[in-house]
């Protein structure tokens, strides 16, 4: 049996919500492997003068143990 952790990243982007989604994946991958989902809890966006300045994702990601966590 496997066992799935989540780990909870927050990422930016001055570009899309795509881009941050992204972003925060491969933060993720500098500290853990098996990552087998991402979900996004939350989404914002900053303005300024009527118009979108950044990005924000509150992502949600899962990745199998592998017994050395």
């Amino acid at each position: 049996m496997a066992i799935v952790k989540v780990l909870e990243v927050i990422a930016g982007s001055d570009k899309s919500f795509d881009d941050a989604t992204q972003k925060a994946l491969e933060e993720a991958a500098k500290s853990v492997n098996n990552i087998r989902s991402i979900y996004i809890k939350e989404m914002n966006a900053n303005v300024e003068n009527n118009k979108i300045v950044s990005y924000g994702v509150n992502a949600k990601i899962s990745y199998e143990a592998d017994g050395n966590e």
